[in-house]
């Protein structure tokens, strides 16, 4: 299997070369690319309302119109549904709904939409509503659009490639096979490598926090680097050993692992509180979705959708294309209405679960008076307060260990599907059934951690994590896109339908 040298070369002159230009002006280009990234979310709020919403409806269409029966690839999937579910999940949400679904409820609690007075009851029970709202359908249509488009290419139209400009060839025409296409497809793998930045700027110092509680040692660079290079062992291994060796059964491991913390919270936790409090939630997103899901705060302008929702929808389109492309490669024998309905599904479920356990039992240590969590986050920052949340819990010994390895296989699970989906962008061909290069993934998953450890080591993470957002304008313009070629592609394959 061929490389395509254009991508392959042009990714990574790209990749170093915006790196070390962020980092050796970082002291003007972070408030610069800050400013940037704040007149996104500001001018083009109104515009990622619409198509996050837009998509949702879309796809529900699609799911349950004659095309959902449309199936991709022959025989049976290639997956069983559950190792299916796991890998989707991993892929998409990673270490951040660990850090997010403890911390986000606090950050809404003293900073609450429409108005409402900070710290108030109708901020308590708005805290954990906004949670449940970002991290579940509207995001996950996000991810889903881009999945069902590069599975049509792939498995319906045969295109034998998996990358982005192949899923858009129905729009571009005669421009698919030129320089457009190739430009498109290394802004992808800049967009991934900064989505990666994010998980591994969030995750790492999270579980260097941890690990430094554990062993009554100082948070680190070095503590940092030797977490990356663990990390980097672990991912690199199941990159390596393919899909089915290595990253179908590393998925399966991290959902039973997450799924054992969540149930042991659960039970030790305030079991009722928790349903209760989720149950109110839950109904306050259902009755409001229409209203946050169009909420841009026009005549108050106190910032929250902006500083939130937007920053969400664009960060999440930003990573879908990586997600579309590791999704569709999966979901072989799968019909549109399994795949956008399990992706939507199995997506939301997995994160209003984190977010009724974790959010419920952070809020109730706060609003009982038993730790105060909204202090510990404004004194020490996120990674210092988790420590804190997870000491307040039974056999805090025994979860703390238990959280390092639960954090560190989150971590891996994203990264694998991440070297694996590189390799396959910056690869010539690949028919249904093969995998990229053993030695192509391992280049991969060497660039993802050098750059990882570099980024550490000169703070310069945040920068790419920004620039990665900055990266979902143009991913905006290839949404839309993607909803032409899809639709071209159907009219011609079924004309009668």
């Amino acid at each position: 299997m061929q490389i395509d040298p254009f991508v392959f070369w042009t990714s990574i002159v790209v990749i170093v070369a915006a790196t070390v230009l962020l980092v050796l002006n970082k002291a003007t280009a972070e408030p610069y690319l800050d400013k940037i990234m704040t007149s996104i979310t500001y001018k083009m709020d109104w515009a990622f309302q619409f198509l996050t919403i837009g998509l949702f409806v879309l796809l529900i269409w699609i799911a349950f119109s004659k095309y959902g029966k449309i199936k991709l690839g022959d025989g049976n999937p290639e997956f069983s549904t559950f190792s299916w579910g796991t890998m989707l999940f991993t892929a998409g949400m990673g270490t951040s709904i660990m850090y997010w679904s403890m911390l986000e409820p606090i950050f809404y609690f003293t900073g609450p939409p429409f108005g409402i007075e900070p710290e108030s009851k109708e901020a308590a029970e708005w805290a954990l509503t906004y949670g449940l709202f970002h991290w579940g359908i509207s995001a996950w249509s996000l991810y889903a659009f881009p999945t069902v488009v590069i599975a049509y290419s792939y498995f319906v139209r045969k295109r034998p490639s998996l990358k982005l400009s192949t899923a858009l060839s129905g729009a571009l025409g005669k421009y698919a096979d030129g320089w457009l296409a190739k430009l498109i497809d290394v802004l992808v793998i800049w967009s991934l490598v900064g989505g990666l930045g994010t998980s591994l700027g969030l995750g790492v110092p999270m579980v260097s926090a941890v690990v430094g509680s554990i062993f009554g040692i100082q948070q680190s660079l070095m503590l940092d680097t030797i977490i990356v290079v663990s990390i980097t062992i672990i991912y690199s291994a199941s990159a390596y050993m393919g899909l089915h060796k290595g990253i179908k059964r590393l998925s399966d491991i991290n959902v039973y692992l997450a799924l054992a913390l969540a149930i042991f919270v659960f039970i030790v936790g305030p079991t009722s509180f928790i349903l209760t409090y989720f149950s109110n939630s839950f109904g306050l997103m259902v009755q409001n979705f229409a209203y946050m899901s169009f909420y841009t705060d026009p005549i108050n302008k106190g910032g929250f959708p902006q500083g939130w929702t937007v920053f969400y929808w664009a960060w999440f389109a930003a990573t879908a294309p990586f997600m579309g492309l590791f999704v569709a490669r999966i979901s072989k024998g799968r019909t549109l209405r399994e795949l956008i309905t399990h992706m939507l599904l199995w997506g939301s479920i997995g994160g209003w679960i984190y977010f009724m356990v974790f959010g419920g039992y952070t809020m109730n240590l706060q609003l009982s008076d038993i730790l105060p969590v909204k202090d510990i986050l404004s004194e020490n920052g996120g990674p210092a307060t988790v420590v804190e949340i997870l000491k307040s819990l039974p056999l805090s010994y025994i979860v703390l260990p238990f959280f390092v390895i639960l954090a560190i296989i989150f971590l891996s699970t994203s990264l694998d599907s991440a070297t694996y989906i590189l390799a396959a962008i910056a690869t010539k061909e690949l028919k249904e059934g093969q995998e990229p290069a053993r030695w192509h993934r391992m280049v991969w998953g060497t660039i993802l951690a050098v750059l990882s450890i570099t980024l550490l080591l000169i703070g310069g993470l945040r920068v790419i994590q920004t620039s990665a957002v900055i990266v979902s304008v143009p991913i905006f313009v290839i949404y839309l896109l993607l909803i032409v070629s899809f639709f071209k592609w159907l009219k011609q394959d079924f004309p009668k339908m």
